[in-house]
């Protein structure tokens, strides 16, 4: 069984055992989390009020930042350039389970 989950704007596709890195959350490494369901898939696919009854439950495994991006600026005959960087924040989540 599967389920689609969304948090930080995106949606993610998990199963029981998964580890997913999605956008910074609050808590510390152990805690549980509960997530709803946005559809669920195996036998039989539900979708909307029917997978809004079911509960991925998650544990938060870890806190960390990705890799750093470089973003370059650049208009030709002014002599402009910029570059910056960002590293984006994430948490390493553990799918416990689906419930429903």
């Amino acid at each position: 069984m599967f389920a689609i989950i969304q948090t930080g704007g995106k949606q993610y596709r998990v199963q029981e055992g998964d580890v997913i890195r999605v956008e910074k959350l609050s808590g510390e490494a152990g805690d549980k989390l509960d997530l709803t369901a946005m559809m669920v898939g195996g036998e039989k696919t539900l979708f909307g009020e029917d997978a809004a009854k079911f509960t991925v439950s998650a544990e938060v495994v870890d806190h960390g930042k990705l890799k750093k991006i470089y973003i370059r600026k650049y208009k030709s005959g002014v002599q402009y350039r910029r570059r910056t960087g960002h590293r984006q924040q994430f948490t390493a989540l553990k799918i416990i389970g689906i419930q429903g």
